[in-house]
């Protein structure tokens, strides 16, 4: 019988204070990736070795400002898991990439949550997770540098397990 890896439960302070971050960190990414329409999608590695995506499709407007989710339960279970990823307690590792619909290809850039936050990932690494497998029909991606989010002084970064 093998024995299966149990999650611990964080306490309700660090999932408060990963909730603001993942807040703060959800409009960093709005404004990094500007108007159009967007999929994020963001897949995550718990301790117990299980893998856990979501996926959520949005539009964004900035002037005026507009934020339009075409499934809210997607979105938050994106958004709790996204909260998850930052707390970092359950999660050994998480990606978040970000698709822009644009002609005549699609764009995508991507982060990797490491300390709490947001970093962008290596264009490689990115462009090695995102083309398609052989003899499979999928869009191409052209991949460019994630950009850097601004974290904010209150968004308690510091590493709760360190």
């Amino acid at each position: 019988m093998s024995a299966r890896l149990k999650l611990t439960r964080p306490g309700d302070d660090a999932i408060r204070t990963a909730m603001n971050r993942a807040l703060t960190a959800l409009t960093a990414v709005f404004q990094a990736l500007g108007d159009g329409a967007h999929t994020l999608n963001l897949v995550a590695e718990r301790t117990d070795d299980a893998f856990v995506t979501a996926r959520t499709d949005l539009s964004i407007g900035m002037e005026p400002l507009r934020l339009a989710v075409l499934d809210q339960d997607a979105f938050c279970f994106f958004r709790m898991l996204l909260v998850f990823a930052l707390e970092g307690s359950t999660m050994r590792s998480a990606v978040l990439v970000a698709t822009t619909s644009a002609e005549p290809d699609p764009r995508a850039c991507g982060w990797s949550v490491r300390n709490g936050w947001l970093h962008p990932m290596d264009t490689a690494e990115l462009q090695a997770a995102v083309i398609p497998c052989p003899d499979v029909s999928a869009v191409l991606r052209e991949v460019y540098p994630a950009p850097v989010l601004p974290q904010s002084p209150d968004a308690e970064l510091e590493d709760p397990h360190a």
